[in-house]
């Protein structure tokens, strides 16, 4: 049984706690690292071509405005066959209630055919939000087995919270 995650996060400015602070590795890739570790998983980061500000403010409002239009912004490489696993963990932050649009132009691309999605979701307040909706729209095909909401703030010291769930997950 092979495993794949698929994530994006954000480094630099991010709300954290009540407050703006700048971190050199982002939440969702804490949690990335921590099902690797877990379950033995190849992993994928969504990367943008053009990058979101540096500025936290600017970037929620580019966030904002990619939601209302329903943006798929274009990626520095896609993932093309996901044929070989059968666990697909998405990991990413609550932005405006959903993931970042950047994840749905990589989710949107694959066969979830035979596949179990299994998704955590960062937030700083808001938790799942509309995630579970959008995974079942965007992942088509799949079976969605568990979800798990992790504080961001609380993210670089999740790691039995997040190992004890990946491996619960692939059982």
């Amino acid at each position: 049984m092979k495993n794949l995650i698929i994530y994006y996060s954000r480094r630099g400015q991010n709300y954290v706690n009540g407050t703006i602070k700048s971190l050199e590795k982002g939440n969702a890739e804490f949690i990335a690292g921590f099902i690797k570790d877990a379950v033995d998983a190849d992993i994928f980061e969504v990367d943008t071509v053009k990058p979101y500000s540096e500025d936290y403010t600017a970037c929620t409002e580019e966030a904002k405005a990619e939601l209302r239009a329903k943006a798929r912004p274009e990626l520095k490489k896609y993932l093309k066959d996901i044929s070989e696993y059968e666990n697909i963990f998405i990991a990413g932050p609550n932005w405006w209630g959903v993931y970042p649009m950047a994840l749905y132009t990589q989710l949107e691309k694959l066969d979830f055919k035979n596949k179990t999605v299994h998704y955590v979701v960062t937030h700083e307040g808001s938790g799942l939000g509309g995630v579970p909706e959008t995974i079942k729209d965007s992942c088509r095909g799949a079976t969605v087995g568990s979800a798990l909401e992790v504080r961001g703030g609380n993210a670089p010291s999740s790691r039995s919270q997040v190992e004890n769930w990946a491996k619960n997950a692939v059982k």
